[in-house]
């Protein structure tokens, strides 16, 4: 059956009548473009059927639309924050400018109609067509993509009207590519919630709470280890909320009676993106979702940004470089055990190295270790991947957390017999950790002989540097919060005011901790089955070594913080 001839006319027609193409080139174009939706006018400068010169000057005097040369045109002025960067790939277009309540956008195809349509439709101004060189449009949407997305690495200084502008992909971990095709999606609820994981980020929340009630709806981030309220939401769209979220996260939608675990990942840019891990649970009014931030960033701070004192930098460094033994993190849930793990093992990660971590769950993906994933479904918990790790010619194995006998007895054994472990343990101080570690059963000669040393630690949020201001405390006060007679002596004590450039007078987060290496005589006290108070005067009257509220006090000496925010995070 013979194929039916396209119908020339148009710009293809233009083209032919003005010698640029030959009648039969043009059908031929014509056919191929459709059957590869590839626009017309791309199809024949990709294929070198005719210059772009040439088919900008036939289609201006086609259409009557005015030709612009991009080349002569200042980049700085296009409309950045005016046109979803989706749209400007999607339809091959550039916004060019904007003159009172009208959008100038250039293409090289007049007859482009859908692309006009869409740009009012999204950003509800009038648009106005300018012909533009194919060559140069290709190139300079090539320009326009990449300023923008570099635009969205750093996000601090944004305002509200900024981050409606950024590019946001949410994507499940297994599939980081997003279909380009995709409709843009500009409802209130993707907007609302883009505009909260965005604010979280810029301003270094932790934690993002959704959170129903029968009367109301929060929204909550926890930054710098404290909660406070950030907006709330109409209680009639609690439904449509979590939806998304759950969408996002990849989850059921239509299971409600059970917490669900999911991941988001935000793509700000070609080079950062952002993880989340959410949580839902299902309460009297609907349910709470709750995120967790995962920064990648923040693993790779360095040690120097943590907080530690010299002294206390220099045991850590000294125990990351021994080929064998045991190094312990100790502290409640969120006093930033899991960065100062991560930066352990960026400071040991090199090519001459092999290290595996067992982690529930992985947090931050870490380049050139082998993270594994607890998976307790079909057996794979802390110990079992332990076992597995030693069968792998491991340097260096770190384990979330040990939990129970099981898993301390492997971890000791990979530690006795020549490999660096690293692990955590929810006590309290370091002399808690080991006796801990005796009434999880394990053998006294065992703790003492593999475990080298101990860190228990506290995250105190930091003093505002814009505000703070100086306060006097009576020395009798002082003496008993911990102070010595000598540390009265020209001290400087501050109290948190509040700015507009902190909340509520603190601004970021330092670590406080215990160093404690584990000396022949405190392995002596363990073999001998001495409890912790024992353990803890010798590692503090007799060795010298700053328990946590000795640290902490010598943070606010150095200005760093508050006696309230010590007495918070140190005092039982």
């Amino acid at each position: 059956m013979e194929a039916i001839a396209l119908p020339l006319n148009g710009l293809p027609k233009r083209l032919v009548d003005d010698g640029i193409l030959e009648e039969d080139i043009a059908r031929d174009a014509m056919s191929k473009s459709n059957e590869t939706k590839t626009p017309f006018v791309s199809y024949l400068v990709q294929n070198a059927l005719a210059s772009s010169t040439d088919i900008a000057i036939a289609a201006s005097t086609q259409f009557g639309t005015p030709v612009l040369d991009l080349s002569a045109f200042d980049a700085e002025l296009f409309p950045r924050d005016i046109v979803d960067i989706k749209l400007v790939r999607k339809h091959h277009t550039i916004p060019l400018f904007k003159r009172e309540n009208r959008l100038y956008v250039g293409l090289s195809d007049p007859t482009n109609l859908r692309a006009l349509d869409e740009l009012t439709f999204h950003t509800g101004i009038s648009t106005q067509p300018i012909l533009v060189e194919e060559d140069k449009l290709t190139h300079t949407i090539e320009q326009f993509l990449e300023k923008s997305e570099d635009q969205m690495i750093d996000l601090d200084g944004f305002d509200d009207a900024d981050l409606e502008g950024l590019d946001i992909s949410a994507v499940n971990e297994e599939n980081d590519d997003q279909d380009d095709a995709a409709e843009v999606d500009e409802t209130p609820i993707v907007r609302f919630i883009n505009k909260v994981l965005l604010d979280a980020i810029k301003i270094g929340a932790s934690d993002i709470h959704f959170e129903p009630y029968e009367k109301s709806y929060r929204v909550r981030f926890r930054t710098d280890g404290v909660l406070h309220e950030r907006t709330r939401p109409p209680q009639n769209i609690a439904a449509r909320i979590t939806v998304r979220l759950k969408v996002m996260s990849q989850m059921d939608i239509s299971e409600r009676r059970v917490p669900q675990d999911g991941r988001i990942k935000l793509k700000l840019s070609r080079n950062r993106a952002i993880d989340f891990r959410v949580n839902t649970l299902p309460t009297l009014w609907g349910e709470k979702i709750v995120l967790r931030i995962l920064d990648p960033t923040s693993a790779q701070m360095g040690i120097d940004s943590l907080g530690y004192e010299p002294d206390q930098k220099e045991l850590f460094m000294k125990a990351l470089h021994r080929p064998q033994g045991m190094i312990l993190v100790t502290g409640p849930t969120g006093s930033g055990k899991t960065v100062s793990l991560y930066t352990g093992l960026n400071i040991l990660n090199t090519d001459e190295r092999n290290i595996s971590t067992a982690e529930d769950p992985v947090e931050i993906n870490l380049e050139g270790i082998n993270q594994v994933n607890m998976n307790y479904k079909v057996g794979l918990d802390f110990s079992e991947a332990l076992r597995a790790f030693l069968r792998q010619d491991p340097d260096i194995i770190m384990v979330g957390e040990i939990r129970d006998l099981a898993t301390a007895e492997v971890a000791i054994k990979a530690a006795q017999t020549g490999h660096l472990v690293l692990s955590t343990l929810h006590t309290n101080s370091a002399a808690e950790t080991l006796t801990r570690l005796s009434n999880m059963g394990v053998p006294a000669f065992n703790v003492a002989t593999s475990v080298s040393l101990i860190i228990a630690q506290r995250l105190a949020r930091k003093l505002c540097e814009h505000c703070k201001e100086p306060i006097t405390i009576p020395d009798e006060t002082l003496l008993e919060e911990g102070f010595r007679e000598e540390d009265l002596t020209d001290l400087a004590l501050y109290t948190a005011v509040g700015c507009d450039k902190c909340n509520n007078g603190y601004k970021g987060r330092v670590g406080i901790y215990e160093v404690v290496p584990i000396s022949a005589k405190l392995g002596s006290i363990i073999m001998s089955n001495g409890n912790s108070i024992d353990i803890a005067e010798q590692a503090h009257k007799v060795e010298g070594y700053n328990d946590l509220r000795q640290s902490a006090l010598l943070k606010i000496r150095q200005g760093i913080t508050t006696l309230e925010e010590v007495n918070r995070v140190t005092k039982d």
